[in-house]
């Protein structure tokens, strides 16, 4: 949850959810284009498409640890959004991924899908606190939690393409 600011949050890399788990989830289309930006944040604009709608945003966060990264965030127009692409870092590639939002006993997970995975897909939780128990969904197989590994944030999979 971001509060003042701060985006806690624990990531978890899950095999690729079935059909039926993901028709009952409310889908988006999202691309990500990192920015070049200041060293020590990532910078990065994201069209998130839904239902013949589009809304676009503006992210900087700055690593704090490994569940807690101070995050400014805010919503631009389709105008700021092109003149920010302008800024587009070369090294690194676009993320495209399906978001699917899925409530499990009062908790809202986010499971991203990438076209260029097609076993496993990644899953995340924004929390209020750092101790907030999670209660994970039986029907997901979790592979391992990947909150404190770097490799799979989207900035991380923009700088290469990833192992199937």
């Amino acid at each position: 949850m971001n509060i003042d600011g701060m985006e806690i949050e624990r990531k978890f890399l899950i095999a690729m959810p079935d059909k039926a788990t993901l028709e009952r989830a409310h889908s988006s289309e999202i691309v990500q284009t990192y920015l070049k930006g200041e060293k020590g944040t990532t910078e990065r604009v994201r069209k998130r498409s839904a239902d013949g709608e589009s809304v676009y945003t503006h992210t900087v966060k700055r690593r704090i640890s490994a569940m807690r990264r101070q995050e400014d965030e805010r919503g631009i127009s389709c105008a700021e959004y092109e003149e920010l692409l302008r800024r587009a870092d070369p090294k690194r590639r676009n993320v495209h991924k399906t978001r699917y939002c899925l409530s499990y006993e009062g908790q809202l997970f986010e499971i991203d899908v990438y076209p260029f995975w097609k076993d496993r897909a990644i899953m995340e939780i924004e929390l209020d606190s750092e101790q907030r128990e999670v209660a994970l969904p039986p029907f997901i197989k979790v592979i391992k939690e990947v909150t404190e590994d770097g490799r799979y944030t989207n900035a991380a999979l923009a700088k290469e393409v990833p192992a199937t």
